[in-house]
């Protein structure tokens, strides 16, 4: 590393730590540090389905604890779901993730789990009920529920990324990022961003800049421009020849997915057109319809998926993204259009616009 560029991660680590001092209360790595003193056996994990945010969280996590708990100390990450999918799998190939497998009996010999990216009341928490973690982190607004009752709890709504919550532990620990740590840290706090442009908080700003003075831009390069299989096309194809749109909110259906990526990547895809400020994308798999919802408004995205599957179904997320699901097991196909036209309906409502018909954006 040149000097000017150790002169420049200097300067942002000194931004890193000024930011951190302005979010007083919030426990910090010093904190965890001290509740895994002595623990031998740790299991870090995420919810099910995870985005690259959320693994590359848990890559973050469990090299900065291998860094600073004792060699004797056994650290694994185990993801419950399937963790497959175009962007997922090019993904987890580059950042070289190591996986344990998840077993529900096999919790309970861990003496400290540490929970990222979801909390425990959570529909896509891996926990079941009655297992709490030590740990949460996470940058996603709980809703009405209450704060997770567990030893530390650093929940950031005004982050953009967990990943980024993570790289702030680096920055305080003084513990060096190396650079394809640094090239996964900045792709997923990226692809977190994605469709949000200029919402990052100030911490995203700061760990961007971070890291992208220190990424491996080699690896860098191959999580972002990645072979995509068939699949991902007829995806996109299928998004452009169903998506609608009335005033400043649009619509599409991807029909069955193989993949839970699918609907949020379609989603920033859509949020590109230059005349909406949302846009919403259902899918079938597994039994439900899968929601996935952007916007660039000032309104939260969470509030607005919770209002349209109130009664319905389970929704939440933070201000730029939401997500959610309707349990459609013994649905027919006829039954599926019928509940997309009520989520047509009270999405528009939730907007404060009267129910409407659509206009295609690619006209046929």
């Amino acid at each position: 590393m040149t000097a000017f560029v150790e002169s420049c991660v200097e300067t942002v680590a000194d931004s890193a730590g000024a930011a951190e001092r302005r979010a007083k209360g919030r426990p910090r790595a010093k904190k965890l540090l001290a509740l895994l003193a002595g623990k031998r056996n740790i299991l870090v994990t995420t919810h099910q389905h995870p985005d690259p945010d959320a693994l590359g969280s848990g890559v973050g996590l469990c090299r900065l604890l291998a860094e600073k708990l004792p060699a004797r100390t056994s650290i694994n990450l185990s993801i419950k779901g399937r963790v497959g999918g175009g962007v997922n799998d090019a993904f987890i190939r580059n950042s070289h993730l190591k996986l344990l497998a998840w077993e529900d009996s096999a919790l309970g010999s861990f003496d400290a789990i540490i929970l990222l990216d979801t909390q425990p009341q959570f529909n896509f928490s891996p926990l079941p009920a009655g297992v709490m973690p030590l740990a949460v982190i996470d940058h996603h607004r709980g809703g009405r529920t209450r704060k997770p009752a567990c030893a530390f709890c650093d929940i950031r709504t005004d982050a953009g990324a967990t990943a980024s919550i993570i790289f702030s532990y680096f920055m305080e620990l003084e513990v060096p990022i190396p650079p394809d740590l640094a090239a996964t840290l900045l792709f997923a706090i990226e692809s977190d961003l994605a469709g949000a442009a200029g919402t990052p908080g100030e911490l995203d700003n700061v760990a961007l800049s971070s890291l992208t003075l220190l990424a491996d831009t080699h690896k860098l390069y191959q999580m972002r421009y990645v072979d995509l299989p068939q699949s991902y096309y007829i995806a996109y194809s299928r998004a452009l020849k169903n998506a609608v749109y009335h005033e400043n909110a649009l619509m599409s259906h991807l029909g069955t997915i193989d993949s839970l990526e699918k609907p949020a990547v379609m989603g920033d895809f859509l949020m590109r057109f230059d005349q909406v400020q949302w846009a919403l994308v259902t899918a079938c798999t597994d039994g439900k319809l899968i929601l996935s919802l952007r916007t660039s408004s000032l309104r939260s995205a969470a509030d607005v998926m919770r209002r349209i599957l109130r009664k319905l179904g389970e929704g939440g997320g933070h201000r730029t993204k939401g997500g959610g699901f309707v349990d459609t097991t013994g649905y027919t196909p006829a039954q599926i259009d019928e509940l997309r036209k009520l989520i047509w309906n009270r999405y528009l409502r939730a907007l404060g616009m009267k129910p409407a018909k659509g206009m295609r954006l690619v006209p046929e």
